[in-house]
Formats: structure tokens, sequence, C-alpha cells
């Protein structure tokens, strides 16, 4: 019979020997994470760079004080046993993933990973019967704890208040012009120009179902248009926008939105229950515009609100006014 080389096995299974094995590759895997993260960041956040290079120099010291005591108790033979080999065992998510998460979230993921090999150690410490494992599983957890002692002293030195406030500004202003300011001005696009056409149909055939096509028709139309414009005029080297694909997708998706909120209420056959529900839809919709201006582009409440509003209105108007001619 075949071996399930696919099948994983239980951390209860693993010997004193594997268990130390384990936490050796571990150390190795979570000091090059580091540096890949430090790598991923160097050119616009430095300081956070140096301190995840420190930790990784702290992980690279830990797994030689491992391997010594390997060598130690069980001789120069370390078997090889990864994390993905031990069913339960904490998982690291894949470093391309969250580095294109921003820098808070790879901060995040840093203080996921050393919290989560020190409570793994202490749950296995727990669960085990045996003094002499439960002795290794502690110290284990000790040193994860350690680590975590030791990224913030890192912090501390290479990261003071001023430089992590500057990052951390950089780091919004990227996320308001990748993901804020196209979203934004595709909100603005979906929600107001689909008006005059939505409503003229409307009125014009005061037909729901009609309303409904024409309405669907233009807000995925226009968010296609919006979408492939965003991501193409600019492909964000210059200007430090950042990925087209992202600002496109942004662009494209709030684009769809805004027409389809005050095309969907069509749905509903009464005609009159559906323009009441969709003229309400506009108003919030509006109002959620002149918010994210004041929230994220920094436009003072009111002067948003007028300009929106009243550009929203004018669009309705035309909209009811050519339907109804």
């Amino acid at each position: 019979m075949l071996p399930n080389f696919g099948a994983r096995r239980q951390f209860s299974d693993l010997s004193e020997k594997e268990i130390l094995a384990l936490a050796i590759s571990s150390e190795e895997d979570d000091s090059r994470i580091y540096l890949d993260y430090a790598e991923a960041v160097r050119a616009d956040y430095p300081a956070t760079a140096r301190v995840l290079e420190g930790m990784a120099a702290e992980e690279e010291r830990h797994r030689q004080g491992l391997i010594s005591e390997f060598r130690r108790r069980f001789g120069e033979h370390i078997p090889l046993i990864r994390r993905e080999h031990v069913a339960g065992y904490y998982a690291r998510r894949p470093v391309w993933l969250v580095r294109n998460l921003g820098i808070a979230r790879i901060r995040q993921e840093v203080e996921r990973m050393e919290d989560d090999a020190a409570t793994f150690y202490l749950e296995a410490a727990r669960r085990t019967s045996d003094a002499g494992t439960r002795s290794l599983l502690g110290a284990l957890a000790a040193q994860e704890q350690q680590h975590m002692v030791t990224a913030e002293a890192l912090e501390d030195a290479n990261l003071p208040q001023d430089a992590r406030k500057e990052e951390d500004d950089k780091a919004h202003r990227q996320f308001v012009l990748t993901w804020v300011q196209p979203g934004l001005a595709g909100l603005m696009d979906g929600s107001v120009s689909t008006l005059a056409p939505i409503f003229a149909t409307a009125f014009a055939t005061q037909n729901s179902h009609t309303t409904l096509l024409v309405g669907v028709a233009a807000s995925v139309g226009a968010g296609i248009s919006m979408g492939f414009t965003e991501a193409a005029h600019d492909d964000g080297v210059i200007s430090g926008r950042g990925s087209p694909i992202k600002r496109g997708l942004a662009s494209g998706i709030m684009t769809a939105v805004g027409g389809l909120g005050h095309a969907l209420p069509y749905l509903i056959p009464h005609f009159w229950t559906a323009t009441t529900l969709a003229a309400l839809v506009v108003f919030v919709e509006l109002w959620a515009i002149a918010w994210i201006q004041n929230r994220y582009m920094e436009t003072p409440f009111l002067r948003a609100a007028f300009q929106v509003v009243l550009g929203g209105a004018l669009v309705l108007a035309a909209g009811v006014l050519i339907g109804g001619s």
C-alpha cells in the first residue's frame, strides 16, 4: 500500500526531537518572511524596514540557539519537518498577499506571527502529559514571547514617534490616491451621470421594467468605461497613485454601484413606489459622496454637500423635464 504523502501528522504524534526540528524550521521561515517584508517596504518606509531586519536577525539568533540545543540532545542530523506537515500548526499568510495590503497590514501581520507562535506553544504545552515535552514547549513559548519584547525594543530604537507618524501619513495618502480618489470619482459619475437617463426613461415610459433595463445598462456600461479609463490613462509610476488595476477596479465598481443604487428600486412593479424609493436612494448617495469628500479629501462638508446636491439636483431635474416633455 502506497503511503499517503498528502496526510499531515498530528502534533500529539511528534516526538521531542521532531518538535525541536519543527521549531528550528519555523524560526528559519519567519526570519525569511521578515526579510521579505523589509525588502518590500524599504523604499517607502525605511524605518520599518530596519525594524523588520532587526526582527529577522533575532529570529536567526533563536534558530541558532535551538540548533545548539538539538545537537546537544539528539546529534547532528536535524530531520526536515515544517509547519505545513503538521495538522493544526499555525500557518503564515503568503508574503505576496500581505505586502500588497499596505504598511499597516504588514505591521499587524508581524504582531500576529509572534502572538500565534507563543499561543500555539503554550496550548501545546498544556495538552501534553509528558513532563519533558511540556518543559520544552514552555521554553519555546517563552522564547516567542521574548520575540515580542524584542520587537517593541527594536521599534522604539528604529521607529520613533515622528518617523512612524510620517510613515502612517504616507500610507494614508497612498490609500486615498489608490482607492478613495478613483472610487469617489466613480461613485460621483455613477450616481450623477445616470440620473438623467434613468429618470428621463422613468417619466417618459412610466414603466418600471423598461426603466430598470435602461438603468442597469447605463450603470454597467459606465462602470466598464470608467474602470478601463482609470486603469489606462495613468500607470501610477510617475504620479505615485498606485496600481492601475486597483484604481480601475475602485473606479469601475463604484461607478456601477452609484448607478445601480437608483436603478434597482425599479424592480418594484408599481411605478410611483419605485420612483419614490429611487429618489430617496439618490438623496442618500449624494450625501454619502459629500461625507467621503469631507472625510478623505478634506473638503468642508457644507461646501461638498452644496456642490454635490446642487449638481445632482440639476441633473435629476433635467432628466425629469426631458422625460416628461
